[in-house]
């Protein structure tokens, strides 16, 4: 199986028109919150996306949560997203 981290670039890599996105697991981070879950991801996307930037923010980002729905119900505990 890939690593998790591919495959989350590359859907949305090709669902989005972005120029580059760089993805960081930060579940080591949270291992003492209470409701830590070793099954689940933290992670902080960057993305560079002149299309996604022309978007109100909140467009932009409920359009990248929209391509990992599926995710979020399943593997993502929490999704940070910063669009430059």
């Amino acid at each position: 199986m890939k690593n998790y981290l591919v495959i989350i670039k590359e859907k949305i890599t090709q669902k989005l028109s972005l120029e580059k996105i760089n993805i960081v697991d930060n579940s080591h981070k949270h291992r003492k919150h209470k409701f830590f879950d070793s099954k689940k991801y933290h992670l902080s996307l960057e993305i560079e996306s002149k299309y996604l930037n022309s978007l109100k923010k909140i467009d932009a980002q409920r359009m990248v949560m929209s391509v990992l729905k599926e995710e979020l119900v399943t593997k993502l505990h929490a999704l940070e997203i910063k669009i430059k």
